[in-house]
């Protein structure tokens, strides 16, 4: 992994994935892909990327730093934990990051270290339960499956309901519950992890809003 500033995020660096990380070591090889090695290009772990809807999030937050100032902020399904440490550097009071793949939790915490700020780690499914004491909860592309999405939208749902604010980042992918969303900006920023590609394209954060059906 090469540290490097994150596109569109000059102030944040992070642990990338680039050529020669040999991250491909990590991935489970697929027998029944039909596939010889040489054809087959498995992505690297989500946590080695800078996904679109962290990515936005991150820039939302960093240019409103009053949102976390003083929070306690819960960087769900963190993965790098960019969306978590914009917030420590926009000044929330705690950050708690949920990453339950443990090479993924490694990074995030040399991420963390990098920027020089503080993160507690939690590598549980926070989404079976009821939400943990906290103000604000930041998502960053959860809805990327229907599976994961109904899932998290349960247990945003209880965070609301907790009186929990939700600030969801997404580039528009195709579980995102739009009805269920306030929109409060568009950037344009490279969608590296979820598509493979480094053009900027429009990302968006919303506000999560209670289903009033």
């Amino acid at each position: 992994m090469r540290l490097a500033p994150v596109p569109s995020l000059p102030e944040i660096r992070l642990y990338m994935a680039h050529p020669g990380s040999g991250l491909r070591r990590l991935l489970e090889p697929d027998d029944d892909s039909g596939l010889d090695d040489h054809l087959a290009e498995p992505q690297p772990p989500y946590w080695a990327y800078a996904w679109a809807g962290g990515a936005v999030l991150a820039r939302y937050i960093l240019e409103r730093p009053s949102i976390v100032a003083g929070k306690r902020v819960l960087d769900l399904g963190a993965g790098s934990g960019l969306v978590g440490i914009a917030a420590a550097k926009a000044g929330a009071r705690a950050v708690i990051a949920t990453e339950i793949d443990r090479n993924g939790a490694v990074a995030l915490r040399l991420n963390a270290q990098a920027n020089g700020v503080a993160i507690q780690m939690r590598d549980e499914d926070l989404t079976e339960g009821p939400p943990p004491t906290v103000d604000l909860v930041l998502a960053g592309d959860v809805f990327y499956a229907q599976d994961v999405g109904q899932r998290m939208i349960q247990f945003l749902d209880r965070c609301l309901a907790a009186g929990i604010q939700v600030l969801v980042g997404d580039p528009g992918r195709a579980w995102l519950p739009r009805p269920r969303l306030r929109p409060l900006a568009e950037y344009q920023v490279p969608d590296v992890g979820g598509n493979g590609g480094g053009e900027p394209k429009p990302s968006a954060v919303f506000a999560f809003m209670p289903d009033n059906r």
